[in-house]
């Protein structure tokens, strides 16, 4: 990693940083620590333990359909490998806004693990659009089959959650322009390249137009390889789903351990859906601060009194900064190794 890419992660962890203070005094402002701290401590330890399976399950799963395609088009490697790269991109997308580092540090990891650029970079885009289709599938079918109750539960916080839900369906149709079409690739490659030439950040080279074309090719040759093998991807859409859903049940199993009752399942678990549709594309590191003033508007009605503040401080503690101080220990455990091996 050279200087230029550490200072913008020093950049991205600050600003990381300052949001989080900032979220942590909306969300703890005006409130009993002492009484929060006290509940925290009364939630049952079965259900904790299965909040933090099913909050781990989340990422895992994402590295499981990983390791599926890969194998599925021929690249050797292993499940614990694949899923160490699904930690790596949930700690980047976590620290950078739109979630737009995530990405970039799971291919680096996977050409430098052996794969070709051509298939991780397909097995990637193939991951990112199934995971946006299913949040706007899920997004529709609460706006067709659910719609008054999400309203109610919603009020204020409707328009976001369009918002949400438009970001994404506009994303599911680029990423599949992009995915399908060679041309927009193309064209996206040389205009950035000439960009870079006409500010001498690069020097025209057609040793570097070479190399491109030759990904095209395999880049193209994986995609129709995935067209035609409708089984892989009817695999991915159902892993998607039931990976998505194990972190939505999380909050219900909050909401049990904290000895509630009275609310059946399936609104804990579709209002947890909609916070995600609504804040998956805001530009904020880990959609900070929105999530939680979302989460304490939408769920007054299902985690009353002092419980509201800690679910929240459950449900995104295990959700989120659990999920990413793990996903940065399996990023330092890769980068030590990567450096023992080039030494």
């Amino acid at each position: 990693m050279n200087k230029k890419k550490i200072r913008e992660l020093v950049m991205n962890a600050g600003i990381f940083a300052v949001i989080m203070g900032l979220t942590f005094w909306s969300v703890f402002r005006g409130q009993d620590i002492a009484e929060i701290v006290g509940a925290i401590g009364q939630m049952s330890g079965v259900y904790l333990a299965a909040s933090a399976f099913l909050a781990v399950f989340f990422v895992a799963g994402e590295g499981c359909m990983i390791w599926y395609l890969l194998r599925g088009i021929g690249e050797r490697t292993t499940l614990p490998r694949c899923v160490s790269y699904s930690f790596i991109g949930f700690f980047f997308s976590g620290i950078t806004p739109s979630a737009t580092g995530g990405q970039p540090m799971q291919l680096y990891y996977m050409k430098r693990d052996g794969n070709s650029l051509s298939a991780a970079s397909v097995v990637l885009m193939t991951v990112a659009v199934i995971y946006k289709l299913v949040l706007v599938l899920i997004g529709i079918g609460l706006l067709l089959f659910w719609g008054a109750p999400l309203r109610r539960y919603l009020q204020a916080y409707c328009g976001l959650y369009f918002l949400g839900l438009f970001l994404n369906i506009v994303l599911v149709v680029i990423l599949l322009m992009v995915m399908f079409s060679q041309r927009t690739i193309r064209t996206c490659f040389y205009r950035i390249e000439n960009v870079m030439v006409r500010f001498r950040l690069w020097k025209g080279s057609e040793k570097r137009r070479d190399k491109m074309e030759q990904f095209l090719s395999g880049y193209q040759q994986t995609v129709l390889f995935l067209k035609s093998h409708r089984r892989l991807i009817g695999m991915t859409v159902a892993g998607t789903f039931l990976q998505r859903f194990s972190v939505f049940v999380m909050t219900y199993m909050v909401y049990r351990g904290l000895g509630l009752s009275g609310v059946a399942m399936a609104d804990v678990v579709l209002v947890q859906a909609a916070v995600y549709i609504a804040v998956d594309m805001l530009p904020i590191p880990g959609a900070q601060g929105i999530t939680e003033a979302m989460y304490r508007s939408v769920f007054r009605d299902i985690f009353v009194g002092k419980y509201l503040v800690v679910s929240v401080c459950i449900t995104r503690g295990i959700s989120f900064y659990l999920l990413l101080l793990v996903g940065f220990l399996v990023f330092c455990v890769a980068r030590k190794k990567f450096v023992r091996i080039r030494q």
